[in-house]
């Protein structure tokens, strides 16, 4: 921890005001873990935190060694074993695709997902806050509040089973005056109106207890223990492993761009048509050429092979007597013609030819031909983008259509966030319109993370809704925001970089006025499905009952999705699909971190001095445990080849970025500190045996506000100037 004097660098211009003491709240995966609600001590890991390796899915004695094929899940889940015929098609992969294809996972059903991003939960799910909201915001009668609360009450259960980390830390709504304490008395009524417990209004002295660096102006708040919070894309990517482990198959960079239905068969059935664009990023697509395929080796070999023959009979002719000396003069030169001309050819290949990364290949040597990683210039993201999936969206890496796939199904789930309207208008569905509000967060050094355990609200805005907030992360990052723009109003979706910022820190030190802007880290925007209608839309389409909507699920949708997941069942069995129970099922997989004890075990060095070679021999298995691949965060090499080896497909190190916070620390990836983008480059170049150049980095800018991804001390000054204002 730093000292008071720079914790406090912002503290309020009142003198009288004394500084909150510097708490040390647990951080997940420090020396124990938040499990199923609670913290457990590292000791206590095993059994819990921790399964039985012979019974979960994801554990190493069921983990195949074989890596995933190249943007979709190792197996094929059709029904005619061609990649065709499907029961349900589930379109997007955020947390409410991936909820409700881990439900669909419990029965002998046919599954197939497809994802338009690179990755499951690049969309929403990615930007917001991973709150478990309890609901007691929610308008009584409302879908929101339908599913909300018994949403949140699934959350311990789901972390029991699939370990993505789960802390309930508890919320707080503040209230600076009597009239906002009205406002408290409301919300709790509504909250108890929809169900919720435990709600209760502390006063200012228990409130301070609780919280000593909320704003001591706050008389009063709404305490609601039974929120908790999540990192969502973890929680996404738990939920689509193990529905991929029991069976659903998922397609990542599939655009879904037409649905039909198809005639009537033999029986007067009519099946969905679903029509995909799978596209991938230019630098895999050039990379491939330069291959040229598994072919071309082939065909170069026997170029070489045949132009040796020719050449061959143009010496024997140069040599033989019989024949005149301008044509044996012209036959040799011929010959030489043919020889060089073939070698230079298969050199040039050689050459040319990107090198597959091999198991023995030394680590340093792989991660100096990694491109560096990049954080200034660029573009950043369209909000258009973030329909389907931000900087894991084509336009981000110059993606390119590899082919369009066609398949079938009885029934089609829509959830496609921001992108839904469009899925629904394809089957001539009208009925509603996302209507996009942005999200913007700044993310704080850990250093800042004490300064509050319960999420902190103020009271709601009528129109905006639950408001800024203040929370610490479950891995100790403070993270302050979000903003709520409407991208239909000019004036919010066109504010400048320095107004939004300006907005969010000057609304966050109303709840908090201690932290530092200073130790801004990272910035990151999400695009919230709002719809039209002012609800989510959770039924099936009027234009045709097979097609079922899970739609315009904004915020607390997190919360709900698990609810929402059921209710999904329960709409596919009314329009006439057939469950029966998967008795293989296995709900528990094992989380892809290890907590750590300090440095107790890890070591740190340069590229190549304590890598391991990836093989499966228990001494490779022990250099891959204490081996770490970024500093910031302490991942083990161990970590990011697990994840690598798990049922989705990885090819990029925002994948393993998300999984294990490689780069995510407080240098972000810088290569003159540590190289950790480059490192992991390498192993996912290793173990997918491919070469470097096909694993895509983090795009820069993406959805930052901030100027650079390393951020220099004049901008330092301007995020601690924008907060005075």
């Amino acid at each position: 921890q730093r000292t008071k004097t720079n914790l406090y660098a912002t503290m309020p211009a009142n003198g009288d005001l004394k500084a909150p003491p510097v708490r040390h709240p647990k951080q997940h995966g420090q020396k124990g873990v938040y499990y199923a609600g609670g913290w457990v001590d590292i000791e206590d890991c095993q059994g819990t935190f921790h399964p039985d390796p012979e019974k979960c899915s994801g554990c190493p004695n069921n983990s195949p060694s074989n890596p995933c094929p190249r943007s979709k899940t190792r197996h094929d889940a059709s029904k005619d074993g061609k990649g065709k015929e499907y029961d349900v098609v589930v379109v997007g992969a955020g947390c409410i695709g991936g909820a409700i294809a881990r439900e669909l996972s419990k029965y002998k059903l046919s599954v197939l997902v497809l994802e338009a991003a690179d990755d499951v939960s690049q969309g929403a799910t990615k930007g917001n806050s991973g709150i478990v909201h309890s609901g007691y915001d929610d308008k009584p009668g409302s879908l929101h509040a339908k599913f909300c609360w018994p949403g949140n009450q699934m959350f311990e259960q789901l972390d029991k089973e699939l370990r993505f980390g789960y802390q309930k830390n508890g919320s707080l709504v503040l209230a600076v005056n009597k009239d906002e304490i009205k406002i408290l008395e409301d919300l709790k009524k509504r909250g108890e109106t929809n169900g919720v417990k435990h709600l209760r209004i502390i006063d200012q002295k228990e409130l301070l207890e609780l919280e000593p660096a909320v704003n001591p102006n706050a008389v009063a708040a709404l305490h609601s223990p039974s929120a908790g919070n999540v990192i969502p894309y973890e929680f996404a990517i738990a939920l689509c492993e193990n529905a991929a482990d029991n069976g659903v198959e998922i397609r990542t960079r599939r655009q879904v761009t037409d649905i039909t239905k198809t005639p009537p068969n033999e029986d007067g059935e009519t099946l969905f048509e679903i029509k995909a664009r799978h596209w991938e990023p230019k630098s895999y697509i050039d990379s491939q050429k330069a291959k040229g395929g598994p072919l071309k080796p082939i065909v170069m070999a026997c170029l070489l092979a045949s132009s040796t023959v020719f050449s061959g009979m143009g010496v024997y002719m140069a040599l033989d007597e019989n024949l005149a000396d301008g044509v044996r003069k012209q036959a040799l030169i011929a010959a030489l013609m043919i020889l060089g001309t073939s070698f230079f050819t298969f050199l040039s290949y050689l050459i040319s030819r990107p090198k597959v990364v091999t198991i023995n290949e030394p680590a340093e040597q792989v991660a100096k031909r990694a491109s560096l990683p990049v954080g200034s210039g660029g573009s950043k993201v369209e909000v258009e983008d973030m329909f389907y999936g931000g900087s894991g969206w084509e336009n981000a890496v110059n993606g390119e259509t590899v082919e369009v796939e066609t398949v079938t199904a009885g029934f089609v789930v829509n959830a496609a966030g921001g992108a839904s309207d469009k899925i629904a208008r394809m089957i001539g569905d009208n009925s509603f319109t996302i209507l996009p509000r942005l999200g913007d967060y700044l993310l704080l050094n850990r250093n800042q993370g004490h300064l509050t355990t319960h999420t902190l609200f103020p009271c709601p805005d009528p129109v905006l809704g639950k408001g800024v907030l203040v929370q610490a992360t479950l891995w100790g990052n403070l993270i302050l925001g979000p903003t709520a723009r409407d991208t239909y109003k000019p004036e919010a979706r066109d504010m400048s970089d320095a107004s939004v910022q300006e907005y969010i820190l000057s609304k966050c030190k109303a709840l908090v006025p201690w932290f530092d802007p200073k130790e801004a880290i990272h910035a990151f925007c999400g695009a919230r499905a709002k719809s039209s209608r002012g609800d989510w839309i959770i039924e099936q389409s009027e234009a045709d009952p097979s097609f079922i909507h899970a739609a315009g699920i904004d915020s607390p949708g997190l919360a709900g999705s698990p609810a929402i997941a059921l209710e999904i069942v329960r709409l596919l069995k009314n329009a006439g699909l057939d469950f029966v129970k998967e008795p293989s099922f296995n709900p528990h997989r094992a989380p892809i971190i290890t907590p750590k004890n300090g440095m107790r075990g890890l070591k740190m060095g340069a590229l190549g001095k304590n890598d391991s070679h990836g093989a499966a021999d228990a001494s490779d298995e022990k250099r891959m445990e204490s081996n770490v691949v970024c500093k910031c965060e302490k991942v083990t090499e161990a970590e990011v080849v697990r994840a690598i080896r798990r049922s989705l497909p990885i090819d990029s190190t925002q994948a393993i970025r998300k999984r294990t916070r490689a780069g995510m620390g407080h240098c972000q990836g810088d290569a003159e500190n540590y190289n950790c983008e480059c490192r992991v480059k390498a192993l996912i170049a290793r173990e997918n045996n491919t070469p470097v150049e096909e694993v895509g980095g983090r795009p820069w800018p993406a959805t930052s506000t901030l100027t650079q991804r390393w951020i220099d001390d004049d901008e330092k000054k301007q995020l601690r100037q924008r907060m005075k204002k």
